[in-house]
């Protein structure tokens, strides 16, 4: 039996040793600081985490040694100074009480992927839903080491796992084993093989949910928004309500040093419908993203939703005009400086799926923007014929395009989808006459026409194209009141 000193001395070391072992709390960085990681480029970079407070904290990298000390909250944060583009796989090293070492990490461009379930399908089967198109060949010959795939989890799904929540050289096993995004994985492809460069995808998406919950709480400070945070939606999982996925989805991987943005996101506000406002939320969410993320231009892409037939399901709010009010609102918020936007009317082969199967052409057109707009590619053209103008000329209508090089159909077939109203404001089908860069719209049922509207419906899938085929952008030149909701049989629940 122990005597009663030698047991309170036990007792004291023990204590002791517990103390020492609270005060010393392990050096961590944020989550996406892992092996493989890619490093932003030309951009200064920071690099964090926690400590025990007070800790000294030193990171090495690339011949760079930064030290900071931990906050009072154990808060620490370092910034290297911005890097030369580098394929050499290198260790970034972080020391304090313990040490840190990241592997194979490289330099190039990262990008970060966002948005609801377009965004979030992955290349290969998905329960509920079509695979995308030629998925298993793509997934088998997906061997690209320099580009590198970080895959945040729904906060519905496990957080654990071996592709989530670390970066992944892009292979067929990663791809499969992290559920990648389709869309920006075509995307980082593309970009990777066009500039030679290591590439990074952070991907953080959850389908079927509103725009409002990708805000913070700062956002609906705006007197356009105000009140907005506090409204509950019907939801179908918990963690989706207005503020909780920027919280939970975003904030935590900022201000990782990216070069921009890329989002597919808006279905769900389609369908309540909210196209009237969706431009000012847009809007609100690019600036606070670039705010958080410490990047004042930081180029930010969209996809203007797929054509689809909202107006025919009972438990959608939504008119056949919905859908192209929502797309004048993407117009709006991506017409900013260092934003801009894809479209995909053209990729659509059933339009009562919402999830598009072609998720190639969406990557592909948001590479299109990024390397012209972006990385200044003047050889590739990004845009589809756009409207720059419009008159009346006597009994016709005049609309001259930008990005109209090449203007014709791609079918070869007279343009559709041309609408043309009078002062009546009753519109009818127009018959369209190509010249240069120009459409001149005719109607025998308008014999003085003051107002023109293309692709204006949700089914809209207009053959105009330019000459490399990019599809001309749904507008009206009219600002006329839009009905774009209607009584609902039931209440809309959200789904992925």
């Amino acid at each position: 039996m122990l005597r009663p000193a030698l047991l309170r001395r036990g007792l004291w070391l023990c204590l002791a040793a517990s103390l020492a072992s609270a005060l010393r709390a392990d050096v961590r960085c944020a989550r996406l600081f892992t092996d493989h990681l890619v490093l932003q480029r030309d951009r200064p970079v920071p690099v964090w985490g926690t400590a025990a407070p007070g800790e000294a904290v030193t990171v090495a990298f690339a011949g760079q040694t930064k030290t900071a000390v931990a906050a009072a909250d154990g808060a620490w944060r370092v910034t290297l100074d911005p890097l030369a583009t580098s394929a050499e796989s290198r260790d970034l090293v972080v020391r304090g009480a313990n040490t840190l070492t990241f592997s194979d990490v490289l330099v190039g461009e990262v990008w970060f992927a966002s948005g609801q379930s377009n965004m979030e399908k992955p290349l290969g089967e998905r329960k509920g839903q079509k695979p995308t198109t030629g998925y298993d060949l793509e997934v088998a010959a997906a061997h690209h080491p320099l580009l590198r795939l970080f895959q945040v989890p729904r906060t519905d799904l496990k957080q654990d796992g071996p592709g989530v929540f670390r970066w992944l050289p892009c292979s067929p096993e990663a791809l499969r084993a992290s559920n990648f995004s389709a869309a920006a994985y075509y995307f980082g492809r593309q970009v990777q093989s066009a500039l030679g460069v290591p590439v990074g995808i952070i991907h953080s998406s959850f389908g079927g949910t509103r725009i409002e919950a990708w805000l913070p709480p700062e956002a609906f400070a705006d007197p356009q928004l105000a009140g907005l945070e506090k409204e509950h939606y019907q939801a179908w999982v918990p963690g989706v309500q207005p503020t909780e996925l920027f919280a939970s989805m975003v904030k935590p991987y900022a201000p990782f040093a990216v070069r921009g943005f890329l989002w597919y996101q808006g279905e769900t506000n389609c369908m309540v419908p909210d196209s009237d406002r969706y431009a000012a939320k847009l809007t609100a969410l690019i600036a606070h993203w670039r705010r958080v993320w410490e990047n004042a231009d930081a180029p930010f892409y969209g996809v203007l939703l797929a054509p689809f037939d909202y107006s025919k399901w009972a438990k959608f709010a939504t008119t056949d005009q919905a859908l192209p009010r929502f797309w004048q609102a993407q117009v709006e918020a991506l017409s900013a400086p260092h934003t801009g936007y894809a479209v995909i009317s053209d990729g659509v082969d059933d339009l009562h799926d919402i999830h598009p199967v072609n998720k190639r052409l969406v990557g592909d057109r948001l590479a299109r923007l990024t390397l012209a707009e972006t990385y200044g590619r003047a050889n590739i053209a990004a845009h589809g014929p756009t409207l720059a103008s419009w008159k009346t000329d006597g009994t016709a209508l005049v609309l001259t395009f930008a990005h109209a090089d090449g203007l014709h159909t791609r079918d070869n077939l007279a343009a559709t989808d041309f609408l043309l109203a009078g002062a009546d404001r009753v519109f009818h089908p127009a018959v369209a006459a190509i010249k240069d860069h120009t459409v001149t719209l005719t109607s025998p049922a308008v014999p003085a026409p003051v107002a023109a509207r293309f692709a204006w419906h949700e089914t809209a899938r207009p053959n105009l194209v330019n000459r490399v085929g990019l599809p001309a952008v749904p507008f009206r030149t009219d600002d006329w009141p839009v009905k774009i909701d209607r009584p609902t049989a039931k209440p809309l629940e959200m789904r992925p």
